[in-house]
């Protein structure tokens, strides 16, 4: 997984809301015209948005009959869940994972 793609490609608040529609729907997917509608964006948008999720592995693509359905890439996401957890959740002398009591103060933190 290349990590800084993935997070570059999320940056951006249309492929965060688009990452976030595809989670929701499920393995079901949806075609690329639902997702442009229920995001209120052009067709040409949405397609350069989706592409840049597909480059960074967060979403795959099949084809059904003529539409294009996309579906989130779970097990890229949970590796970059992982991968931030393990990477940005740690106690800042130690090393070591924060733990039970730091796992509270990351509630009350935007962090991870």
């Amino acid at each position: 997984m290349d990590v800084i793609n993935s997070l570059c490609a999320l940056a951006q608040e249309t492929r965060l809301d688009m990452f976030r529609l595809l989670v929701r729907s499920g393995p079901a997917g949806l075609p690329a015209g639902g997702i442009a509608e229920r995001l209120g964006l052009a067709g040409p948008t949405a397609s350069f948005h989706l592409k840049e999720l597909r480059q960074a592995g967060l979403v795959t693509q099949h084809r059904q009959g003529r539409s294009l359905i996309y579906v989130a890439a779970y097990q890229a996401m949970s590796g970059l869940l992982g991968y931030l957890t393990e990477h940005c959740c740690r106690g800042p002398d130690t090393g070591t994972a924060i733990g039970e009591q730091g796992h509270e103060a990351l509630a009350r933190v935007d962090c991870c």
